[in-house]
């Protein structure tokens, strides 16, 4: 049953992703977007770390330093790598770049060092994902393509390929949320200099306390504990691919909370994204009931 759930705990952790726009446009206007993602992080370690303590503990022993150090990096490098590109190169290219690469660069990656092919389903189901995230953002805004904003781009998207790699192998030995708390925690750390760097004075406010608390419980603690725990069950690859449910909730709760506009193309954008989620799903639920696990995301 645990692996039949799995890639709807995957796709519950993209759409808790997919509010973070959403509640970063009713933060208070000091606040910068990467100071936003420092404090995200910091309150989520520290929820996180709390969890851990409640549940019995976190027990270090042999622990592996190396990959929780390369897993907790590529999360740290995400956030000011994705929001710089957004600002650089817009959001539309910012967007498709970093969230469409990162299935396709966490299939290369599980190729290259772990010596498992992708298959045919996870090709085409990735394929409609890509595409409709494509059709659903490069006609938003005036497309202006900026080298250094793609670069960037890129780099966010193999920082989550990473990190989604590094975590499944961590998720077959600890427990999920050790994994989490461990890695964020490393992450705050890391960012924890962008907050001397940028105004913090909004998060006195009532407003901004709230904001980055929900950021900080729902769409890190709780998020990526659901991540972990789906990646249990399904590879890196898989889950990268499910996870474009979050450019697919930001755009729906655009136009329901925020009043956006969709065109005719956004809408058939949206579609494909469903689809090729939803081809994805059914095939793991097929492989699950034949007790096939392993052939839906990779040949021998």
């Amino acid at each position: 049953m645990k692996g039949k759930l799995a890639p709807f705990l995957i796709l519950f952790a993209a759409v808790l992703w997919g509010t973070t726009g959403t509640a970063q446009t009713f933060a208070p206007e000091a606040a910068h977007p990467v100071a936003i993602g420092a404090a995200r992080l910091a309150v989520g370690g520290v929820f996180l770390l709390i969890l851990v303590f409640l549940t019995g503990g976190l027990n270090l022993k042999n622990w592996p330093i190396r990959a929780t150090f390369l897993a907790a990096l590529s999360m740290a490098l995400f956030q000011p790598l994705f929001f710089t590109a957004v600002t650089v190169t817009g959001v539309a290219i910012g967007t498709v770049v970093a969230i469409g690469s990162a299935p396709v660069l966490s299939g290369f990656l599980e190729w290259l060092f772990l010596k498992r092919r992708p298959s045919k389903i996870w090709w085409s189901s990735t394929f409609l994902s890509v595409l409709g995230c494509m059709m659903l953002f490069l006609n938003k805004d005036s497309v202006v393509v900026d080298p250094i904003g793609v670069l960037m781009a890129l780099g966010a998207g193999l920082s989550f390929a990473v990190y989604a790699i590094v975590s499944r192998d961590l998720a077959g030995k600890f427990p999920s949320l050790s994994i989490v708390a461990v890695v964020f925690t490393l992450s705050a750390v890391f960012l924890a200099p962008f907050m001397l760097v940028f105004d913090m004075t909004w998060v006195t406010d009532v407003r901004g306390w709230g904001i980055v608390l929900y950021l900080g419980v729902m769409t890190t603690g709780v998020a990526y504990i659901l991540f972990a725990r789906g990646l249990m069950h399904v590879s890196s690859s898989t889950a990268v691919t499910l996870a474009l449910a979050e450019p697919l909730t930001a755009a729906l709760f655009g136009v329901f909370l925020l009043g956006e506009n969709l065109n005719i193309m956004s809408w058939i954008g949206m579609v494909l994204m469903m689809l090729g989620i939803g081809v994805l799903i059914g095939a793991s639920r097929s492989a699950k009931g034949t007790g096939n696990s392993a052939r839906l995301s990779f040949k021998a």
